[in-house]
């Protein structure tokens, strides 16, 4: 007899749990490896009144460095005053520039008040070098600064052009601006000068003290000024307020009390940064 037929054997099943198929690796997160966001702290009426109670106290920490960056603001204040007399619609086109170099002076400031918060001894050639471990983002932010400058600069002389026929005689004196024929190009050149000075404020009212002292890059810098000003604005604005009334009130007596009102300022700028923005 012929065998019964048997079906063909089958392939051995595993007698052990099948193991789940591995699960995908997950897409990383947005932001996975990113720098963490620059945190900004809240901020009251009073602080920036200590902020200048320390730059005050720094001040006299180190008189030296202080009075010689005083003394550099003072001598451009001159330089202006007497390039006046001869160009006065040029030096008012160019008034920015007096403005757009104290951020950058106030580096050596800047330097001289981490040190003192440090526990070290301010240097002076360390104040003077403070930009040379940053120059590519401090030269980058100063471009935009510049460009800034140049916008104000043109914008003022079309202001000139569209308010004199040719350049007008102010006969070397600043107080030629209040002679009542001249009111309305005076009300337009404080105008524009305060839009070009609001925006030069808001972009490194912190950025300049965050690029010496943190590894960051200058967009990043002027973002973060931004982000405090347009978050934190009355108290912002109570700040550049005090700025202003103290620069004003300095340069004054020939520009004398700038010697102090200065370094004052510059101290003050770094407790400014170091309370806004957090580590």
């Amino acid at each position: 007899m012929t065998p019964p037929l048997t079906p063909p054997a089958l392939s051995a099943a595993p007698t052990g749990p099948i193991d789940p198929p591995a699960p995908e690796p997950e897409a990383a997160a947005p932001g996975d490896g990113a720098p963490p966001p620059i945190v900004l702290r809240r901020l009251g009426w009073r602080d920036p009144l200590r902020w200048l109670a320390l730059g005050w106290r720094d001040l006299w920490c180190c008189p030296a460095i202080g009075l010689f960056y005083g003394a550099c603001f003072a001598l451009m204040g001159w330089a202006l005053e007497a390039a006046f007399a001869h160009a006065p619609a040029y030096v008012l086109a160019l008034s920015a520039g007096f403005l757009l170099m104290g951020p950058f002076m106030g580096l050596g400031l800047y330097r001289a008040s981490q040190r003192i918060e440090q526990g070290q001894k301010p240097g002076f050639a360390d104040s003077l070098f403070a930009w040379e471990s940053h120059l590519g983002q401090l030269g980058i932010f100063g471009f935009v600064l510049l460009v800034l400058e140049m916008l104000w600069g043109r914008a003022t002389l079309i202001l000139f052009a569209v308010s004199f026929q040719g350049m007008p005689d102010f006969k070397g004196s600043l107080l030629a601006l209040l002679d009542p024929d001249n009111l309305g190009f005076t009300a337009g050149w404080v105008a524009v000068g305060a839009v070009f000075a609001g925006l030069i404020y808001a972009i490194s009212v912190v950025a300049i003290p965050m690029l010496m002292h943190r590894k960051t890059d200058a967009i990043t810098a002027a973002i973060t000024s931004l982000r405090l000003v347009f978050t934190q604005t009355p108290v912002m604005l109570f700040w550049g307020a005090l700025i202003a009334l103290i620069v004003g009130v300095s340069m004054l007596p020939w520009f004398a009390g700038i010697i102090v009102a200065g370094p004052l300022i510059g101290h003050a700028s770094w407790h400014a940064y170091r309370a806004a923005v957090a580590d």
